[in-house]
């Protein structure tokens, strides 16, 4: 195996093609940069559904001629469909300061909610397709959000002030940011990875390395009470990630609270592919990944100790694979007798993809094939692509809002743990993304009971095992009512969490984060559905962490603490943090 930060010599290029074929790539490839990644083909379908079913509705263009009439008089008298007060506060935080509220900076604000307004109800004309009126009134809301007041000096009251009261001081500060960027030049407020390094600063929670094959690494976390549940807890976090998002720093680390609270855990660490690691599928992830990690575990903690299983985002989706597909085959995965799954637990993971919010927008066969032609050559799409489709599904807050805070402000964002592991991003494979996009988001497989393992199809209504389910209430990645339709997949006793914050910050929500809160019940097995809007004004709120609860909920389905076993020496292949999650490379 290459050494973990040496790309591999093989060549990228996995299957054979035509020159035909390779001719067609290379122009896919070529204009890709030039749409951001998305298929021109897509992006021009809707545009046309939009345009023709427009021309053909002469009563819509009287109802938008007259909304907009409507709205440009508002607009000239301050006066928006939110607020009727020119010099009301705002809620978009980019309008919140009180400066907005003088004039001229009143009448743009009024203008710019309007043009939202107009285009709100404007992206949308009868007879398109519901994909094509979501991508465009998502591409007007993207070209509203770059053309914002207040992502440009002369428009924005705020920075004027700024610039004013510091005599361009930060003006400067902020052009010297803007050339750094630019120029790619080093700046040490601008790298925050290189601030918290696994293994030094974030990933620190003391374990060893106790299996690795060519996909995973799987680490045991010492034992930090002298009793600890027999039943350990199995974490598989998403191959589209680090692991160690669930064990940051110390005072924000799952794994450290887990440990403390006398759970023995394990934790999935992913290998970040190389160009010969093309062909890795679905089925390889599940067998390399979750089935041998699982029979490790019954060899360190006995086959006949249960396992509390738990995974976050995909790597629940994939967890929720790999529950179906034991129960499908009685609990004897292709005769490897596992340890059984006492029960799972699914942090941010869609089972049903029908829904799958603003990341869906952009999954389509136009979009595949265009991705297929970007990763064949290179046998991997890059982690700088997955990053740049993230930017872009919150381009306000990540991109124009960070934009005028360092370049007109002069203000780096001041790094943290999180921002240092949103930054150390990774590889996947050409086959699996190409598997799991068309399965999953496209064919929603799996929720039909349609999705194959070794070539047989497996139905989540076998699983039987309790579940604790968690959504997020800003989750643009896995929204929340898309996690909630486990509840009609599968019969098992759900107990479902739904937390403030987004996909991240509302999964590491550590005990004493401040402004946190959740809502949290169960539904018996075989219990009557209960529509999710139904569920959230019926169910109370609490404050806090919902942490807590989670470890209630795992020690009352745990038998009694017994003496904690430190791991046999000769059981370690060397200290956490391992040597996948060191794996980098320039993509």
């Amino acid at each position: 195996m290459p050494t973990p930060t040496t790309p591999s010599p093989i060549s990228a290029t996995q299957v054979s093609e035509s020159p035909t074929e390779r001719l067609d790539r290379l122009l896919h490839n070529a204009a890709a940069p030039l749409t951001g990644g998305l298929s021109p083909v897509s992006i021009a379908l809707a545009v046309a559904d939009w345009a023709w079913h427009l021309t053909t509705s002469p009563g819509r263009q009287m109802e938008l001629a007259a909304l907009a009439t409507r709205l440009a008089a508002d607009t000239f008298q301050g006066r928006d469909e939110v607020h009727t007060d020119s010099g009301a506060s705002d809620d978009d935080p980019r309008f919140r300061h009180e400066a907005w509220a003088t004039w001229p900076f009143n009448r743009m604000r009024s203008g710019f909610r309007n043009a939202e307004t107009f285009w709100r109800e404007a992206s949308s004309v009868p007879g398109m397709t519901a994909h094509h009126a979501a991508q465009t009134e998502f591409f007007a809301r993207q070209w509203l959000g770059a053309m914002a007041p207040a992502n440009w000096l002369l428009t924005n009251p705020v920075v004027l002030q700024d610039a004013i009261a510091t005599q361009g001081a930060h003006l400067r500060e902020g052009m010297q940011h803007w050339l750094a960027d630019t120029l790619h030049l080093p700046d040490p407020a601008a790298t925050p990875v290189k601030r918290f390094v696994p293994g030094r600063d974030v990933a620190v929670t003391p374990g060893d390395v106790v299996y690795r094959n060519r996909l995973v690494e799987l680490i045991r976390y010492a034992p930090q009470t002298p009793k600890v549940h027999p039943e350990p807890v199995f974490i598989i976090p998403s191959w589209i990630m680090k692991y160690y998002i669930l064990d940051l720093s110390p005072h924000n680390s799952m794994v450290r609270h887990l440990v403390s609270l006398g759970h023995t855990v394990f934790m999935l660490s992913w290998h970040n592919p190389y160009a010969q690691d093309a062909q890795l599928t679905m089925d390889d992830y599940l067998q390399l990944g979750v089935f041998d990690a699982l029979k490790a575990i019954g060899t360190i903690n006995g086959k006949t100790t249960p396992v509390h299983a738990m995974g976050y985002c995909l790597g629940g989706t994939l967890l929720s694979i790999a529950a179906a597909t034991l129960a499908r085959d009685g609990g004897n995965e292709t005769g490897r007798h596992l340890p059984a799954l006492k029960t799972l637990t699914l942090l941010a993971a869609q089972t049903d993809f029908s829904e799958p919010g603003e990341l869906g927008l952009f999954i389509d066969e136009s979009q595949i094939g265009l991705l297929d032609n970007m990763t064949r050559g290179r046998g991997f799409l890059s982690g700088k692509q997955m990053a740049g489709s993230f930017q872009f599904l919150h381009s306000r807050d990540l991109v124009w809002t960070r934009q005028m805070r360092e370049y007109l402000m002069g203000e780096r964002e001041q790094p943290s743990d999180l921002m240092a592991w949103n930054a150390d991003t990774t590889r996947m494979p050409a086959r699996m993304h190409h598997e799991y996009l068309t399965s999953l988001y496209l064919h929603n497989a799996l929720a039909t009971s349609s999705y194959r393992v070794n070539g047989h199809t497996v139905s989540l209504s076998d699983i039987h095992q309790p579940v604790f389910l968690v959504g997020t209430q800003r989750d643009h990645i896995s929204p929340w009512r898309s996690v909630y339709k486990l509840h009609h997949l599968c019969n098992s006793e759900i107990t479902f969490v739904l937390t403030s914050g987004g996909h991240n910050a509302g999964i590491i929500s550590e005990p004493g984060h401040p402004n946190r809160s959740y809502q949290i019940g169960t539904r018996l097995a075989h219990s009557p559905w209960i529509e999710p809007d139904k569920w959230i004004s019926n169910t109370p709120h609490c404050d806090g962490s919902w942490w807590p609860a989670w470890h209630d909920w795992l020690a009352a389905r745990s038998t009694l603490p017994r003496t904690a076993r430190q791991l046999p020496g000769t059981a370690s292949l060397g200290k956490a943090p391992g040597n996948y999650v060191m794996e980098r490379y320039d993509d």
